[in-house]
C-alpha cells in the first residue's frame, strides 16, 4: 500500500497553526528504499529488457516482494536514467570529434521524455 509520512509544516505537540486553522494536514508519500538484492535483479532484467509488462512484471514484483507498481515505476525511472546517459555518452563521442549538435535536436527526446516522467507510486 501507500506508505505517508507525518503532517508536513506541523508541530504533532502543538495545536495548528494561524496558516491552517484546524485543516487536514498534508501527507506526503515515503520514498520507497529497495534492498540491494531488489537493486540487482531490476537492473538484470532491465538488460534483459527495458520494458516489463504483463505478467512478467507481476511475478517480478511477487518475487521481490514489491507491489507491481514498484516494479512499474522503477522500471520509467531506469529508462529515464538510460536514455540521459546514452545522450551524454553521444555528446563526448561528438565533442570528441569536434562535432557541434544542432539545438533542434533535442525536440525528438522531449517526446520520448513524456511518457516515463513519473516518480509517483499509487
Amino acid at each position: 500500500g501507500l506508505e505517508l509520512s507525518h503532517c508536513v509544516g506541523t508541530d504533532p505537540l502543538g495545536p495548528a497553526g494561524p496558516w491552517r486553522p484546524g485543516g487536514p494536514c498534508k501527507m506526503k508519500r515515503v520514498r520507497t528504499v529497495f534492498k540491494p538484492e531488489q537493486l540487482e535483479r531490476l537492473e538484470q532484467e532491465f538488460l534483459k529488457q527495458q520494458y516489463m509488462v504483463g505478467t512478467e512484471r507481476v511475478d517480478l514484483a511477487a518475487t521481490l516482494h514489491l507491489t507491481e507498481t514498484q516494479v512499474k515505476v522503477w522500471f520509467q525511472n531506469r529508462r529515464i536514467k538510460w536514455r540521459k546517459q546514452s545522450m551524454e555518452q553521444k555528446k563526448a563521442k561528438l565533442a570528441q570529434f569536434g562535432v557541434m549538435q544542432p539545438t533542434s535536436a533535442n525536440t525528438t527526446d522531449n517526446k520520448d521524455h513524456e511518457e516515463d516522467t513519473v516518480d509517483v507510486e499509487l
